[in-house]
């Protein structure tokens, strides 16, 4: 059975985490050896950018309960939850995709020892202005969102640091080139018909 690789995307709020995954995701997305988790968050569908699986508070409870999340946390009054289905991509040798709190990555890290950190940061005036313009928390909130300090980096874990302080783009080729370092070698592709007939012809004519 392989193992994938399972990508930790960490950092502050407002670093722009969501906009790096979703600018590699369309550019990897269709690409089998990756998968981009779509987490469960008990937050409206249309708010924020995120695309998310929305959840009610007893509905995620009961499907925690029951065992349907990897990894769950809660944080500023919402709860988050990682579908196990990203077990079954890992199993299959895939390199997994999710954005994840900070205050589980020592956990996550070692339930899922293959796992690699990546901590997209920028500086505090960025983040400041970045939640303000998102509109998605109440002024009050973003305090606690910029005051929150930051945690040690599990021992063994070496994170890659992403400072997405310039255009997006730049921080999202970065993401991707971390990504594709992780990945396995493509498959090589298959023979064509034309190709096949040509190998043909020449075989005939060696042996003729």
């Amino acid at each position: 059975m392989s193992l994938g690789t399972l990508i930790l995307v960490a950092g502050p709020s407002g670093a722009g985490k969501e906009t790096l995954i979703r600018l590699a995701r369309r550019q990897l997305g269709e690409d089998a050896r990756f998968r981009f988790v779509r987490r469960v968050i008990t937050r409206p569908g249309d708010a924020g950018a995120e695309d998310h699986e929305p959840a009610g508070g007893e509905d995620f409870a009961r499907r925690k309960a029951e065992g349907a999340f990897a990894l769950s946390w809660d944080a500023h009054g919402l709860s988050y939850g990682v579908p196990r289905a990203m077990e079954d991509d890992l199993a299959a040798g895939r390199v997994v995709v999710v954005n994840v709190s900070r205050a589980i990555v020592p956990e996550t890290v070692s339930r899922y020892p293959n796992s690699r950190l990546v901590i997209v940061t920028a500086p505090p005036e960025t983040l400041a202005a970045r939640l303000a313009a998102r509109g998605r928390e109440p002024q009050a909130e973003l305090g606690a969102r910029l005051g929150r300090p930051e945690l040690a980096t599990p021992a063994g874990i070496r994170p890659v640091v992403i400072s997405n302080d310039r255009g997006p783009q730049e921080g999202a080729e970065a993401l991707i080139a971390i990504l594709l370092q992780c990945a396995p070698a493509p498959p090589s592709p298959l023979p064509t018909a034309a190709a096949l007939a040509g190998e043909a012809i020449l075989t005939i004519e060696k042996t003729t």
